[in-house]
């Protein structure tokens, strides 16, 4: 038995039993991450140089990326790190500061997928009034709500996860430092309960997100149907698409993976689960934006041919 006081590392999931497997799975992660780095930084680079993207929906969309970034730079490295290596350590502040660095830029995520959710709805709801709700000073004032929100919200988290007393040894079973994971170490119910208050708090939040989110949607789908030729009904909701795959892709896999019945858990689910929710979207999400936007996929083409010639 130990307790918090005594623990000076952490024991995370090892992907792999055998060496060639962990090679593997090491050279998965490596694939994941530059593409995830290659594409958030070309849509960072694109809509920055591009001025011609400086809208509101560019610019959430920057941040968008540098939160992908973020999370899975996180993560995957420490990941990549035991695979190769064939190790499990991960010390006390180091899981301590990767829990609160994936809690923030998750939680930025979610906040500005709700953010660029109201986007679209003036946008295509109330476009007479865009430019009036949607200035640049607005977009900067909720842009930072957005990152100041995640800051609090993974402070509130990190601060009382690591107060709490750890007596069921040290080993996590997750591949990186994720808060269910650490609860299941600590010896006092009081605690727990007071960690379980603090994510009630925060699921509220993600919830009136999620009302919201929805909301927009309705009021979004009632005037796309209002607009009477097919063509134009098609180009309107188009727009959408790329945030609506986005959201899905993001709470469909996050829901899912802390949510389901605990008969449904076994290991290697939990794993494959976790990977999908928390390396996947940042890969796949400057994918799904580039796909459907021509004037990101020009303004990436213009910024790929200029280093090409440059180089």
């Amino acid at each position: 038995m130990s307790n918090s006081s005594s623990i000076r590392h952490f024991l995370l999931l090892a992907l792999a039993d055998t060496r060639q497997l962990q090679l593997l799975h090491f050279c998965l992660l490596l694939g994941i991450s530059l593409a995830a780095l290659l594409g958030n930084g070309l849509i960072i680079s694109a809509v920055a140089c591009g001025h011609h993207l400086h809208t509101p929906m560019f610019f959430f969309l920057l941040n968008l990326a540098l939160s992908d970034l973020g999370s899975i730079c996180t993560t995957v490295p420490k990941a990549m790190h035991n695979s190769l290596w064939d190790t499990r350590d991960i010390s006390y502040t180091g899981c301590a500061a990767q829990l609160f660095f994936f809690m923030f830029f998750i939680s930025a995520d979610y906040f500005l997928l709700t953010i660029m959710c109201y986007d679209r709805y003036v946008s295509i709801c109330k476009p007479l009034h865009y430019g009036t709700l949607l200035g640049s000073r607005a977009c900067a004032h909720m842009a930072a709500a957005a990152w100041a929100s995640a800051f609090l919200n993974a402070l509130m988290h990190t601060a009382n996860t690591f107060s709490l007393p750890l007596c069921h040894g040290n080993a996590l079973g997750q591949f990186f430092c994720e808060i269910p994971q650490i609860l299941k170490l600590s010896c006092s119910h009081t605690s727990s309960l007071r960690e379980y208050g603090v994510i009630a708090v925060t699921t509220c939040l993600c919830s009136g997100c999620f009302v919201f989110i929805v909301f927009s949607y309705v009021q979004i789908f009632r005037a796309v149907l209002r607009i009477p030729s097919k063509q134009g009904r098609h180009k309107t909701f188009s727009t959408c698409l790329p945030h609506l795959a986005v959201v899905s892709l993001f709470l469909s896999t996050a829901v899912f993976a802390h949510m389901k019945p605990s008969s449904m858990s076994s290991p290697s689910l939990d794993l494959a689960l976790s990977v999908l929710y928390s390396v996947v979207p940042p890969a796949l999400n400057p994918l799904i934006y580039s796909l459907r936007n021509q004037e990101l996929k020009a303004a990436m083409r213009r910024l790929l041919t200029g280093w090409f010639w440059k180089y």
